[in-house]
């Protein structure tokens, strides 16, 4: 290889660096020159690391780019590189700072350079007064460690580095606690450590002596799941790109129509993604912790002892009562405190009203929850509020109640049905929501008037008691598929031969009239039993058979999915349908739906409002407004209505075709008319100053 120019080789480090990296043999005794040169600039470095030495950066930079050319040479310069930060890392420029963890990423890149080694490294520089590093480095920490585990899982390192997480979790620096709680919940947040270690290690923060650490974790186990976050609007899975497709050929060819229809276009193939995509399953972080009770109970302890802002006391309430309900934990004393704070006029009333409702299940006893529920009823549901505040209370007595129904007495709640009457229709429809959830939980607790007609499904209820673990040992409405085999075979008998149909006939005349006897006496015998039977005996009796019927499909077949939506549909025709015949309401009126997980807001402050004006109103309160008023269209501005016109008012109203060559041409101005629109303009200009 012909080399040429190597007199500016020196004071040329990127045409070196180049060259370098195309041969480094043939330039060993150029990059000997430049490390010597680097070696000696350090010295020089050492006596003031306070100043700028743009000729180290340099040097640095160029000495990482080529170290994988030259690793035995180079072996120390990573160990300089830190030892240098981590001696003079407070007093370093801030470039030079970033000039030198920029080249240890580049060594760390090319495998020189061991991850542990240099997370160490860095998390002593959060300590520095410079937030652009600290910024640049979360970032580097959280991209290696998610290319570590890119392949497949280190488990070895993971354990390694998160033990160090854990160490810096607690330490004295509340920067370098903060930065190493933010890098593990972003690696949780893109499923590179997802275990249940890093989500308990995440836990131990929410009791940091820092505030920051403390609501950063806090707020990471209140992060949204998947089927709670913020979905498109219902319009785009409605769209039908067709009916635009069928206005833009029938009507003018436009640009904003051919713009308005590739909008469509694009909106119906989102929608057309969103419904054939995989459902994605994501469950919250508050599964994978190891002793809930004992965290909710820490929690509660610190609420209580410390003194917190309020939005901090918020954080925490919605956190325990998310436990308590995930994992039906008992914590009896978190109920008359929360109770405190149930008042119309209080700040953020209808998050802590969620939370009561969160906190709230099967398990707790209901004479924990029932002071709740008196203190919802006396603060909110009475008529000295307004309607909106008596129907979120009902509302929050809904959602408690679903959940413990327990809780519930007869007087309580024959009090709140009243309410189905009430003038304002956001209170009625609230009271009318709370009476048809007791009429499929316990219907016995409404007034008879109020328990509506009696379904399948209202027959099939039990009674409910404390602690009671309804664990059925076959699929609830299997029966119904009995019932379809049995029609299946009635239709194929008659389809059948006639030679068929005569089988297995007696022609003895003596036997038939026995026979008819016994028959007779039998069926009598049913028929006095029948009517000597309480009607509970026989709602028991029917219960029973279909129990036995639906546990002998459940055993004696493999169910299809086939089967499993004939049984969802038979159960939904329960929940309308009468004993006998005859259906109560339209099935797409009725609601059928448990209590979910975790309380949404929006069923608390779920308040109908009635539209102020029907169609007619609004059209004669417009009409109204137009009484007296002046003729819409073009203002004669002249003072004298007598007075001539200027051309450009005149040329309205004359014929086209005598205007149409004055249309054609461009209106360009003149250079006159340009410099008085420009004098205009900067007089304009020194008003406004």
């Amino acid at each position: 290889m012909v080399r040429r120019h190597n007199n500016q080789l020196p004071e040329n480090l990127p045409q070196l660096q180049n060259l370098i990296k195309r041969d480094p043999a043939s330039y060993h005794e150029e990059f000997t020159q430049q490390y010597q040169h680097f070696q000696n600039t350090i010295q020089v470095f050492e006596l003031s690391p306070d100043q700028t030495n743009k000729t180290l950066d340099d040097l640095v930079m160029f000495m990482a780019q080529v170290s994988h050319c030259y690793p035995k040479e180079l072996i120390n310069f990573p160990q300089q590189l830190i030892d240098l930060l981590e001696k003079n890392s407070t007093v370093l420029n801030a470039t030079m700072r970033m000039t030198f963890c920029r080249a240890l990423i580049l060594l760390r890149n090319k495998n020189l350079l061991a991850p542990t080694d240099l997370l160490e490294l860095f998390f002593k520089l959060l300590r520095c007064q410079d937030k652009a590093l600290r910024s640049f480095l979360e970032t580097h920490i959280i991209t290696d460690i998610k290319n570590l585990n890119a392949k497949h899982k280190n488990a070895k390192l993971n354990t390694t580095l998160q033990n160090f997480m854990f160490t810096m979790l607690k330490d004295t620096n509340s920067r370098a606690a903060k930065m190493s709680v933010d890098i593990m919940i972003e690696l949780y947040k893109k499923n590179v450590w997802n275990d249940a270690k890093t989500v308990n290690v995440i836990a131990s923060g929410c009791f940091s002596k820092f505030t920051k650490v403390m609501v950063a974790s806090m707020k990471f186990f209140l992060g949204k799941d998947s089927d709670e976050k913020d979905s498109d609007s219902d319009s785009d899975e409605e769209i039908d790109p067709k009916e635009v497709m069928m206005a833009n050929k029938v009507n003018k060819k436009t640009r904003k129509r051919e713009k308005q229809l590739s909008k469509v276009k694009k909106l119906a193939s989102k929608a057309y993604k969103k419904k054939s995509a995989a459902p994605v399953f994501n469950f919250s972080a508050l599964h994978l912790i190891h002793d809930p009770q004992g965290m909710a109970e820490k929690l509660f302890n610190q609420m209580e002892t410390t003194n917190k802002r309020f939005e901090i006391k918020i954080l925490t309430l919605d956190v325990i009562s998310r436990l308590i309900g995930l994992h039906q934990l008992f914590l009896f004393s978190y109920y008359p405190y929360i109770q405190r704070f149930l008042q119309p006029h209080q700040r953020e009333v209808t998050r802590i009203l969620q939370f009561a409702a969160q906190a709230s299940h099967e398990l707790v006893p209901p004479d924990v929850i029932e002071p709740v529920l008196k203190t919802l009823a006396n603060n909110f549901i009475t008529e000295r509020n307004s309607s909106d505040v008596m129907a979120i209370g009902l509302n929050a007595v809904r959602e408690i109640c679903s959940r413990c129904p327990l809780a519930m007495n007869e007087d309580l709640l024959r009090d709140l049905a009243m309410y189905k009457n009430y003038r304002d229709r956001a209170v009625m429809m609230a009271a009318k929501s709370l009476i048809h959830l007791f009429r499929n939980t316990r219907p016995e607790l409404l007034h008879k008037k109020d328990r509506g007609r009696p379904t399948e499904a209202t027959e099939e209820l039990g009674s409910i008691t404390y602690g009671q673990v309804d664990a059925k040992d076959y699929v609830p409405g299997a029966e119904v598929l009995l019932k379809e085999d049995d029609k299946e075979v009635e239709i194929n008998s008659e389809s059948g031969s006639d030679d068929e149909e005569w089988v297995d006939i007696k022609h003895s005349s003596d036997e038939e009239g026995e026979s008819e006897d016994n028959c007779s006496e039998e069926e009598e015998e049913k028929e006095e039993e029948e009517k000597s039977e309480s009607p509970e005996r026989k709602i028991l009796k029917a219960k029973s058979s279909k129990r036995e019927l639906a546990h002998k499909v459940t055993i004696d077949r493999i169910l299809t999915d086939e089967d499993f939506k004939k049984i969802d549909m038979a159960n939904i025709r329960k929940q309308v349908q009468g004993p006998k015949k005859g259906t109560k309401r339209k099935i797409e009126e009725v609601k059928v739906s448990g209590a979910s997980e975790l309380v949404k807001l929006g069923d608390i402050e779920n308040i109908y409002k009635k539209r102020k004006h029907d169609k007619q109103t609004r059209i004669e309160s417009v009409k109204a407004g137009q009484v007296d008023r002046e003729k819409f269209g073009y203002k004669d501005g002249r003072m004298n209505i007598h007075c001539s016109k200027t051309n450009r008012e005149k040329r309205k109203t004359k014929n086209y075709q005598m205007v149409k060559h004055k249309m054609q041409r461009k209106g360009k101005r003149s250079f006159k008319d340009k410099q008085i629109a420009l004098r205009n303009h900067l007089l304009k200009l020194k008003k406004m100053k």
